[in-house]
């Protein structure tokens, strides 16, 4: 079995370089910047920062923003922060050709983001990114083209 790469406590982490889909890629490759798994930004800044990479193609990444703001939540808005999580990793699925894998993870995300507070906190479009998910999805089972523009949701109003 190889060795994995471990943080300080022991626990498996990839410190290998990423390509823009999140692919591994060999050790001394040069992929995207990575984000740091101990990120801790605002609400708003979690929102404008995933928005630019997914603006720029970088789904996984911005699963990785979307993520990190899932687990510095209030309790009462977790599930819509791990909902909007699973979105960013449902297109990640759609950029790499993984139209199973996809379907099944944006169905989630629709699924977690219907379970938000009233009205939907920090201005999330949380009503569109369902009916968006669900668009995505119902264009995955009929095996139809998706634009990559499609891929870059607005997450705000």
């Amino acid at each position: 079995m190889a060795d994995r790469d471990r943080d300080e406590l022991g626990k498996a982490r990839s410190s290998r370089p990423r390509d823009a889909l999140g692919r591994p890629l060999p050790h001394g490759s040069h992929g995207v910047p990575r984000i740091p798994e101990d990120l801790e930004l605002s609400p708003a800044q979690s929102l404008t920062y995933a928005q630019q990479l997914l603006d720029d193609g970088l789904a996984f990444n911005a699963h990785e923003v979307l993520e990190a703001a899932w687990k510095n939540a209030p309790d009462e808005e977790r599930n819509m922060w791990q909902g909007l999580a699973q979105l960013a990793v449902g297109i990640t699925h759609i950029q790499r050709g993984n139209t199973v894998g996809a379907a099944t993870v944006l169905s989630r995300a629709a699924e977690r983001l219907a379970d938000r507070p009233e009205p939907a906190p920090h201005h999330i479009d949380v009503d569109g990114l369902i009916v968006h998910a669900r668009a995505l999805i119902d264009d995955l089972e009929r095996k139809a083209d998706i634009a990559a523009a499609r891929l870059r949701p607005r997450l705000v109003t």
